[in-house]
């Protein structure tokens, strides 16, 4: 036998041996322990191909109040599920005790329906482990839903155990149906790949894991009954960031090779026999992601699972992609079939990541790699786990022994480790009176954040502190010239805002924390102090100085200086007290806006963004156009905020810039998003959006409502289309609203959110038509609109000339100040407004 044969012999014999031990090894998983229990119920019930038993006969489970009673109820109404027929309400603290027979890891499962007649709804409740809290504080009153189901996975490393149930105080607790079930050692690992920074993620074994998100990409739903472990897989395109980027690819799940450790306990076939494929798989520069948001809580980390299968490549290592968590390579280059050496193999990989730092959400990408000529990327799964944190909580910050009065065989220890804990309490007040003194004695500030010193480059700045020359910048800026902006000292900084008063917090945003100061002639200051473990940093901190040093608009922010040093990265801009437009729309008690109020704060806005776009021999584009972006002063004068990922447009011989995509999800234009193409168009999709989040107060994605309502762009766009856009808006507005201004505020919004850029207007179309839809709201209906719907000249709005020094950027003309020509209507210069033709 030739040798080629020989080794296809052997390649063949290999792939048989893993297909017979796979099956093997890979036999149906028969869990140990296996507690299904209908509480409440007087009698079995069936859901999903499995009986559940009555808590009060099950005899491995019982259940047990310190105070007072428990009792059931039963429901005769339309429950949504065979489970939510019964419950088990209790007017005290009570625990249900499981015989464990394997100790490790056990789903821990909780179906919560508030039974109607039984005042449910409100109650309020606790609900822990031994070692863990799985829900704090936990009410359906907060809750969107009608009916809640909650799956955990905790390491059991007793012989029992139990679930316990606090109400909350003058309430009663509840539960519907509890399931404790084994899972496979192997399933989920001790360790996992960290992202940002990257590392090792260990000691999962000792945490409580919550699942948030578990989806079947580009299939149907998956039930228990199809999954070995009882898991249920959700579709994904709820969460799809861009519908238009994805098609759905699937292949017979018998088609699935299980090989190399993955068995159907880490995922079903039925999970990777579907995928998401790129939706322009090929395209000429295939520069476009996937990409899937998922609103998170910030304050935890979260387990990451990816799942991919080759089921879309004719040929092996032909499907070359990247995979990305947040705005970071988590995999770069992954060739799928490198992991096999054949097609249909299921593999995964696992992640530790926080929530993305500009925002409440986590966002999981995948993408073509740049360095091969294949532009697809695939897939199949995702499953996303909150970790427990330091308090053994995934509900807050509460341990169990802070929530629940320990038992009387435990007094002891406890009485022991008060005792050793006073001990080192008092040490440690003798320590601290010491470093008391000790600080006392040093009027140094102290040490900042270990930021990265920034480079040299050649921006100037302002001297104008007499204390600025008792220490050099980390940085190494020149002090030397002038228009750039006051440098502060560090102490400076500290003085202004009480050494960072939490007191005087105003937000946190994706470059840091934000303070209201005074500095020492009075006037107040917003600081925005940098914060190392943001994804912003340097690039940011040096874009926004040299942005606003050299812009002066009164409908931008100014800037008015920064610190850099003590490696700090802190910027200081004028205070605007009425904050951030959103919180002017919904999320506060803040009382709600009129209609003219919120044109005009949207012309202020549109009016910043124009200059930026005009205002110089080459265009600014903002990049990140959104309400949280749009501040107010005390007059409500809307102004742009937050230049740090802002980028010199295009010259005038290209017709765009090619870059990243940055930004925030929600605001993001397609177009850009798919091409990396950035146009100033860009900006006007953006701001379109902002434009249906003022009509519509509520935000940009919102996942947790219906299909098509997630996207705010295409739900309004769907209204606006139908010229019913009254129907969607804010009910506050309801009959306060000129009928003409609002289809013209509507046909505004609908032409910035056009698919394509070339579709869309310029800045100063827009700003155009919102001054035009404030007229008509000032005016009588007399004041009809035009026949057609171009933007010609409308009687009753002035046209001012436009002022050309307002716009000097460029070194050695005289940069205009705050106020210079800014009462125009609308800037209105534009010959190509008054006669469009001209364009």
């Amino acid at each position: 036998m030739d040798g080629k044969r020989w080794r296809r012999s052997v390649v063949v014999a290999l792939i048989v041996l893993g297909f017979i031990s796979s099956f093997v090894s890979h036999a149906a998983f028969t869990p140990a322990d296996n507690y299904l229990i209908a509480c409440g119920s007087p009698h079995n019930v069936t859901f999903l191909g499995q009986t559940y038993i009555p808590d009060s006969i099950q005899p491995s489970v019982s259940f047990k109040s310190q105070l007072g009673n428990s009792f059931s109820a039963t429901s005769n109404s339309s429950t949504p599920l065979a489970v939510h027929h019964s419950a088990r309400i209790f007017t005290s603290t009570t625990s249900y005790r499981f015989d464990i027979k394997q100790q490790g890891r056990h789903w821990v499962r909780l179906h919560l329906y508030p039974l109607p007649r039984h005042n449910l709804t409100s109650a309020s409740f606790t609900v822990v482990t031994e070692d863990f809290v799985l829900l704090h504080n936990f009410s359906f009153s907060s809750n969107n839903g009608s009916y809640l189901f909650k799956e955990y996975a905790v390491n059991v490393t007793a012989n029992s155990l139990s679930v316990t149930f606090i109400p909350g105080n003058g309430s009663v607790a509840f539960i519907n149906a509890i399931e404790v079930v084994s899972v496979p050692d192997f399933l989920i690992p001790d360790q996992a790949v960290s992202v940002s920074p990257t590392g090792h993620f260990n000691g999962i074994s000792l945490l409580a894991l919550e699942t948030v998100y578990r989806l079947n990409m580009g299939g149907p739903l998956v039930t228990a009954q199809n999954d070995t472990l009882g898991r249920t897989w959700e579709n994904d395109i709820v969460y799809l960031h861009v519908n238009s980027s994805a098609e759905n690819v699937s292949v017979d799940p018998m088609n699935i090779k299980y090989m190399n450790n993955v068995s159907p306990e880490i995922a079903p076939n039925y999970v990777y026999a579907t995928a998401e494929n790129m939706g322009e798989a090929n395209v000429v520069n295939g520069n476009f992601n996937m990409t899937w948001v998922f609103p998170v809580d910030p304050s935890f980390l979260y387990f990451i699972r990816v799942h991919f299968c080759d089921i879309v490549s004719k040929s092996l290592n032909s499907l070359i992609f990247n995979v990305y968590i947040n705005t970071d390579i988590a995999l770069g280059s992954l060739d799928l079939s490198n992991q096999a050496g054949i097609l249909d193999v299921p593999v995964y990989w696992d992640f530790v990541a926080r929530a993305s730092a500009d925002s409440n959400t986590l966002t999981v990408s995948v993408g073509p790699d740049t360095t091969t000529d294949d532009s697809n990327a695939i897939l199949n799964g995702l499953e996303i786990m909150k970790l427990s944190n330091d308090a053994r909580s995934l509900g807050g910050l509460s341990s169990v022994d802070a929530l629940l009065v320990l038992p009387p065989k435990k007094q002891k220890t406890a009485i022991i480790i008060g005792c050793a804990t006073g001990a080192f309490g008092v040490l440690l007040f003798i320590g601290l009176c010491y470093f008391c003194v000790v600080a006392r004695r040093s009027k140094d500030a102290p040490p900042g954040i270990p930021w990265l010193p920034l480079p040299l480059y050649s921006l100037t700045v302002t001297k104008m502190s007499t204390t600025s020359q008792k220490s050099g910048t980390a940085s190494g800026i020149s002090l030397a010239s002038a228009n750039l902006g006051r440098f502060f000292t560090f102490q400076e900084i500290m003085d202004a805002t009480n050494k960072f008063d939490e007191s005087l917090l105003l937000g946190v945003g994706g470059f840091g924390r934000v303070y209201k100061g005074t500095v020492e002639d009075g006037t107040r200051v917003a600081v925005k102090r940098g914060n190392p473990r943001s994804e912003q940093g340097l690039a940011e901190f040096r874009t926004e100085i040299e942005m606003l040093s050299k812009l002066r608009h009164r409908h931008l922010v100014s800037l008015i200086g920064y610190c850099d040093e003590r490696s700090e990265m802190i910027l200081v801009y004028e205070y605007m007290a009425n904050g951030p437009l959103r919180s002017h729309l919904y999320g506060t008690e803040l009382p709600p806006l009129p209609w003219k109020q919120r044109l005009e704060i949207c012309i202020g806005a549109a009016r910043g963004l124009h200059y930026l776009h005009t205002g110089a021999a080459q265009s600014i584009i903002h990049r990140d156009v959104k309400t949280t972006n749009i501040l107010l002063d005390e007059n409500f004068v809307a102004k742009v905020a937050d230049f740090g990922l802002s980028k010199t447009g295009p010259s005038l011989d290209q017709t765009h810039v090619s870059t990243a995509v940055k930004g925030s999800f929600g605001y993001l234009d397609p177009e850009y998003f798919r091409r990396q193409q950035l146009t100033e168009k860009s900006d006007v999709y953006s701001f379109g959006v902002v434009l249906m989040e003022v009509l519509c107060t509520r935000p940009a994605l919102n996942p947790v409502l219906p299909r098509e309502q997630v996207n705010i762009a295409e739900w309004a766009m769907m209204w606006q289309k139908k010229a019913m856009l009254d129907q969607i808006m804010d009910k506050n507005l309801v009959g306060k609203v000129n009928p003409a201004s609002l289809k013209k505020f509507g046909e505004t919004a609908e032409k910035c959110l056009a698919e394509h850029g070339v579709d869309r207007p310029s800045m100063g179309d827009v700003l155009w038509n919102l001054e035009y839809a404030l007229q008509l709201e000032e005016t009588s209906s007399a004041l009809l609109e035009p026949d057609d719907n171009s933007t010609n000249h409308i009687p009753g709005i002035p046209l001012t000339p436009f002022d050309n020094s307002v716009s000097m950027i460029d070194g050695g003309a005289h940069s205009a100040t705050d106020d210079d020509g800014e009462d125009a209507a609308t800037s209105a210069v534009f010959s190509q407004l008054v006669n469009p033709r001209g364009r």
